[in-house]
């Protein structure tokens, strides 16, 4: 409560008219650089600043959960040359902040790029598609195999309901020593599995030894699925040497595929989870591994490279005046004024430079000579012809209407694969990347300079 509040402030509150606001910002799924606002707010100022912490808490989670998306995607893609990339899925849901966190992790992790979540919610609403595996707790659950000797499974050949333990018994003997020692609970845990979703049935092998029991009862289950007519989906691993493990098991259902008449061994997906994050996609990938779809959940929803994106709300002009904060800090100190922001690009397609040129400028031309300036720097500076110049700001809000299309998620999906697309392989890198440019007009340059001297007070020596 505010006990101390004016009642009359309540009033003004539940009457405000936002018909004087104009929004601009970036399209859905445009990759932003520092310095480039992302939203820019123009209109009375006590109902513009009411309007900050609304804006920011629907920019700044979003953003970051789909960036970092965006960057694991990107980190899967890299080091893949004709083969498929892997897929990415959301796993973040119980390590997520709350059931809303956890649903917009869902929904912008899949804008940033990822493949599907494991958020029936989310995946219900937003139409995601929808991945999961069963837990280690299901397999722990069964000790015996006694507990699925009723258990039968529809042979589509036949069109008859066959018992799946005695088939699958039949096949352990043939196969071998190694396979008549797997853990019996495990195997009537697969079993009991694959009688749920013959038609999906992707097993968790790690829970007791994933080389000498799980990964072994799982080619038991799928060669008796593969004879009635089923195709299996695969294996997830959970812990371990990922990379290792999951070479072994491609191995392994190479050499069971050659061995049967079941070309699906050939296609088998392999799932990676346990804390995955986009450095130790990077240290897989540099190893070499099989791993066919990441299920990343805790690093991708808490974002823990940098759990808050930590946007700012500042004012750059009122009443036609310019307005700057000075800091120490030169990350900190604002380019003032209104602007207007264009991408630049080159012949190559890529993206070269972000201009920001001053309201009253007028937008660069194709084929033109411009000359780019650092915004602090003044020696550093570079000339552009531009072969293409993209507006990066667009109304979203004017007169109490909103004017921009609201993008469905899959076309801001789409956006954000055109707009990586773009960027050039340095510039992404993980280690050492080219830093993109955002530089400013030399007219742009010399109002920001002029200004920063007039409000920077001189220090007094003695």
């Amino acid at each position: 409560q505010l006990k101390h509040c004016d009642p009359g402030f309540w009033d003004y509150l539940s009457n405000i008219d936002c018909s004087n606001v104009t929004i601009c910002a970036l399209k859905e799924g445009t990759v932003a650089f520092p310095r480039v606002p992302l939203i820019v707010v123009r209109g009375p100022l006590g109902i513009s600043q009411l309007l900050e912490t609304t804006l920011l808490a629907l920019v700044n989670y979003p953003s970051l959960v789909a960036t970092n998306a965006a960057r694991m995607v990107v980190a899967v893609n890299q080091k893949v040359a004709e083969s498929q990339p892997p897929k990415c899925f959301e796993f973040g849901l119980r390590r997520a902040q709350g059931p809303d966190g956890g649903f917009s992790a869902s929904k912008y992790s899949y804008l940033g790029g990822f493949d599907g979540t494991s958020n029936v919610q989310a995946g219900k609403l937003l139409n995601l598609n929808v991945s999961g595996t069963h837990a280690h707790a299901f397999v722990q659950s069964f000790a015996s195999l006694e507990e699925v000797k009723d258990m039968t499974v529809l042979n589509t050949h036949t069109n008859e309901e066959d018992n799946l333990l005695s088939l699958v018994l039949q096949c352990r003997k043939e196969k071998g020593d190694k396979y008549m020692r797997t853990h019996d609970g495990e195997l009537a845990a697969f079993l009991a599995y694959a009688c749920a979703f013959p038609n999906s049935f992707l097993c968790l092998i790690d829970t007791y030894d994933t080389l000498n029991s799980g990964v072994l009862n799982f080619i038991l289950v799928a060669l008796v699925l593969g004879d009635l007519g089923y195709q299996p989906r695969g294996v997830r691993l959970d812990s371990g040497d990922l990379a290792y493990f999951s070479l072994e098991c491609n191995r392994l259902f190479k050499e069971v595929g050659e061995a049967s008449s079941h070309s699906f061994f050939e296609s088998l997906d392999i799932v990676a989870s346990n804390d995955i994050n986009e450095d130790v996609i990077h240290t897989l990938s540099s190893q070499g591994h099989a791993i066919t779809i990441f299920g990343i959940g805790t690093n991708l929803v808490t974002c823990q490279a940098q759990p808050a994106l930590g946007c700012v709300y500042k004012l750059v002009e009122l009443c036609g005046a310019p307005r700057m904060k000075i800091s120490q800090d030169i990350e900190k100190v604002l380019i003032p004024g209104q602007k207007k922001c264009y991408r630049l690009y080159g012949e190559s397609g890529y993206a070269l430079v972000d201009l920001m040129v001053l309201s009253s400028e007028d937008q660069p031309e194709v084929g033109e000579r411009f000359l780019c300036r650092h915004p602090f720097i003044e020696r550093k500076r570079a000339a552009v012809v531009p072969t293409s110049v993209v507006e990066l700001h667009h109304v979203a809000f004017e007169n109490g209407k909103v004017l921009a299309p609201v993008a469905t998620l899959d076309e801001s999906r789409d956006y954000v694969k055109e707009q990586l697309s773009q960027l050039r392989s340095d510039v992404l890198r993980p280690m050492n990347a080219t830093p993109y440019k955002v530089s400013v007009s030399s007219e742009l340059f010399v109002f920001l300079h002029d200004l920063w001297i007039s409000a920077t007070p001189v220090t007094e020596l003695s």
